[in-house]
């Protein structure tokens, strides 16, 4: 059996990942995080441990001798990346450079996920060959990571996504998706901008890139995003017309008036088609994907 090791196992994706391999029955699943088990799931082996203790962490996995280690462990809250950069650089960039030195050892392949923010956000619709511009902090961490591994001798996958939404047994933190059918049930007015462009990404796509990635043995950077680029206040449209919300709650602004302390790119959303040719996977419309995920609800 393929043994995989999972970093940040409690999270939104970790959990995704988790029910997908263990579905699938032919891999052997560990899990890292902080804290309890909070998957739900009995049916692979946890260990709790704060992967930003290098010791232990090359510890756990020289024990373990994975095949393969997902790191889906990141610290992707842009305005606090912002101000609390030690934190940031530990969990995203030295992170990776401990995951990639103990990969050399026991020739592990990393699967890594990083974002859209690595760009500025001036042209949108980007090739995984465009040249990178981060406006924040956090993208920049994220940035320093893919080049950890580009600087390696050792097999690794990139994976780009962009707004990741979904759900899980236990969540720790929400997502757009979650957070605006949860204001318009509610009742709430909420404020959206509608200068930015965005391709969100339904979790369970991430999840099954990263599965296609080991199962193909898939090398380089890919990018992993629906297929259509919208702004973030069409994003919130579609939400509430997907459950059936009143979208006049909904008022779109300007980045301008919002007081954010990282810069955010206008414009992203990815170019595709090296992952369709390459992977054989082709995502859908932000639409379609709400759909499927009112199904899992």
């Amino acid at each position: 059996m393929t043994k995989v090791v999972i970093t940040g196992s409690n999270g939104l994706l970790g959990q995704s990942l988790l029910n997908l391999l263990l579905d699938a029955s032919k891999y052997q699943v560990f899990g890292f995080s902080r804290g309890k088990n909070r998957s739900g799931r009995e049916d692979f082996t946890y260990v709790s441990l704060d992967i930003t203790e290098e010791v232990t962490l090359k510890k756990e996995l020289l024990k373990i001798q994975p095949d393969f280690i997902i790191n889906t462990a990141a610290m992707t809250h842009v305005d606090v990346c912002e101000s609390e950069k030690e934190a940031c650089d530990l969990l995203n960039v030295e992170v990776v450079k401990w995951l990639k030195e103990i990969s050399e050892e026991i020739e592990s392949h990393v699967i890594h996920i990083s974002t859209d923010f690595i760009f500025d956000g001036k042209k949108g619709y980007y090739k995984e060959t465009d040249i990178p511009n981060p406006l924040s902090y956090y993208g920049l961490s994220k940035l320093k990571s893919e080049e950890v591994l580009k600087n390696s001798k050792i097999d690794f996958t990139i994976l780009r996504t962009i707004l990741v939404f979904g759900r899980v047994y236990d969540m720790s933190r929400s997502n757009i998706v979650l957070w605006v059918k949860s204001m318009l049930e509610q009742g709430k007015e909420i404020t959206i901008v509608e200068d930015q462009y965005r391709m969100p990404t339904y979790v369970e796509d991430l999840a099954l890139a990263c599965k296609i990635s080991m199962d193909k043995r898939a090398t380089g950077v890919y990018n992993i995003a629906s297929s259509e680029l919208l702004s973030v206040y069409k994003i919130a449209q579609q939400i509430a017309e997907a459950f059936g919300l009143n979208k006049s709650l909904i008022t779109p602004i300007s980045t301008s008036t919002l007081n954010q302390t990282a810069r955010r790119p206008p414009k992203t959303g990815f170019d595709l088609s090296k992952t369709n040719k390459e992977l054989g996977f082709y995502t859908k419309t932000f639409k379609e994907d709400i759909e499927r995920f009112k199904k899992t609800l």
